[in-house]
């Protein structure tokens, strides 16, 4: 049925998406299929690019342009294809795709990378390396099933929800890369520091769990940008005669 007053909030104000735009989100889709494979990306944060992470850079830009070329790949569209929060609307495959990705690429090293450092604390044991072969693929594979059951946010069948899954993806990455370049830091900086080898476990999870637990506060609470999250409810810019299912 419908809202009460027929109304729906307006996600986008323009009626199509500028060149630069377009362009502009290629490169992250780019980043985001790039980093993917887990043993890769271990492998190049470890030891630095290889002759494996060039090959799959160039499939993976070639691939992304031609998305982006036909406008499809999320924001590369030609026109925006949510124009209104709330709209019961079937989301296209390539969002599925783009957006189950991306949920991967935040949630799987960032849970790899806490375990192994939790791991590190309680047993003194080094397993990182080991976990980005094994455990990151499991992960992995549950994203994948999260999607297949329709839980994924904005990689759902339909984007009603779009408003507040977008505002949870934002939290998403407002905690994970903080946290993600935090941890980085110390892992190359901590070797510097005249610490003991427990000190220094201690601190970088300290370091990683403080960082991330400020971030995902402020998130939640709404106040970083795009972290404001709203159901699929009427808003004071409205648009008259647009129907919500409900």
């Amino acid at each position: 049925m419908l809202c009460e007053s027929g109304t729906m909030k307006k996600a986008v104000k323009r009626e199509r998406n500028k060149n630069y735009y377009r362009v502009l989100h290629a490169p992250i889709w780019i980043w985001v299929f790039w980093i993917l494979p887990g043993h890769l990306t271990q492998a190049l944060f470890a030891h630095g690019p290889d002759r494996r992470h060039w090959i799959w850079l160039a499939i993976v830009t070639a691939v992304c342009a031609w998305r982006a070329w036909e406008g499809r790949l999320p924001g590369a569209e030609p026109r925006p294809y949510i124009t209104h929060y709330g709209e019961d609307k079937t989301n296209q495959w390539y969002r599925v795709v783009c957006y189950t990705g991306a949920w991967i690429d935040l949630l799987v090293p960032f849970s790899v990378n806490l375990a192994g450092l939790l791991i590190r604390f309680f047993t003194g044991e080094w397993m990182i390396s080991t976990m980005y072969v094994k455990l990151y693929y499991a992960l992995l594979a549950a994203i994948v099933l999260a999607t297949v059951l329709n839980i994924t946010p904005r990689a759902r069948r339909s984007t009603r929800g779009e408003e507040a899954e977008k505002g949870w993806l934002y939290v998403a990455i407002w905690t994970v890369v903080p946290t993600q370049v935090a941890a980085w830091a110390m892992w190359r900086l901590g070797k510097s520091m005249s610490l003991s080898v427990s000190s220094l476990d201690r601190l970088r999870l300290a370091t990683f769990l403080a960082v991330a637990g400020i971030f995902f506060l402020l998130g939640c609470l709404g106040k970083l940008p795009r972290t404001r999250r709203h159901s699929p409810a009427l808003d004071e810019d409205t648009t008259p005669g647009v129907a919500v299912s409900v």
